[in-house]
């Protein structure tokens, strides 16, 4: 699977870049229209320049205000190569692949990506966040991603990690029912609070205080923008309601996630 980077990503309705990464798949993550979406250019991404969109940033999930996704990084102790970046690669992408990349191959793996990434309370990512993710961005489908797709991810998470950020108005590390339905509006999807509200008690860690993190919540959203653009494929007069088989929407939404 492969996607137009930027498309998809949360922004607030700048040009997504142009250059694809992949292959020509279908794009990922169109603007939803109304009836079940906003204003056009919710989803478009920040127009990075160079060949994979990447632009300034940490670390993929790196702490931003004291909170947030981190790389747990320290235990590896692998450092980059001497030498020049290559072309469309983020610098800090660079840095951090070497560190993840714990046996060397050259090719990170969801195990490998798990181990690096944990949410704000120490927590590991999910591992079925990890794996969507990796799939997204493996143009090989090798179950891996070289340097470029990790420096795609990274922008990714870059992206999902301030809009994160911006809703989490208390700075919890979690977003409430309440944020995430500030969010998602914020990307154009006209639902109501009780989604948001089912999407947290699914996703709420037992025993916690109820919200999600920032895992479920790329998760969650990745697979929103996913299942939107297999409905609007077919509501082709816009109208908010289609006829498809349960197999054929399932489809749909596996060939982009999988």
């Amino acid at each position: 699977m492969s996607f137009h980077y930027g498309q998809g990503y949360p922004g607030r309705g700048n040009p997504p870049p142009g250059a694809q990464y992949g292959g020509g798949h279908a794009p990922y993550g169109h603007q939803p229209s109304a009836p079940y979406g906003g204003a056009p250019g919710a989803y478009g991404a920040p127009a990075y320049g160079g060949q994979y969109g990447h632009g300034p940033g940490s670390a993929p999930g790196g702490p931003y205000g004291g909170y947030g996704a981190q790389l747990h990084g320290g235990h590896y102790g692998h450092h980059a190569p001497a030498g020049n970046v290559p072309p469309g690669v983020n610098p800090e992408a660079y840095q951090w692949f070497h560190t993840v990349d714990t046996d060397r191959s050259g090719f990170i793996n969801p195990k490998e990506l798990k181990q690096a990434l944990v949410n704000s309370n120490w927590s590991a990512f999910n591992d079925e966040t990890c794996l969507m993710m990796i799939n997204m961005f493996d143009k090989t489908r090798s179950g891996r991603i070289d340097m470029f797709g990790f420096s795609a991810l990274w922008d990714f998470m870059q992206r999902w990690k301030a809009l994160f950020q911006q809703y989490d108005r208390d700075r919890s590390g979690c977003i409430s029912s309440t944020e995430l339905h500030q969010a998602l509006a914020q990307m154009g999807y006209n639902l109501s609070p009780q989604f948001s509200e089912t999407v947290v008690q699914r996703f709420t860690l037992r025993g916690g205080r109820p919200g999600i993190q920032l895992d479920r919540f790329i998760q969650v959203c990745t697979q929103l923008q996913t299942m939107t653009q297999v409905f609007r494929e077919r509501d082709t007069n816009m109208t908010g309601n289609v006829r498809m088989s349960y197999e054929d929407f399932l489809s749909g939404t596996i060939s982009r996630l999988m």
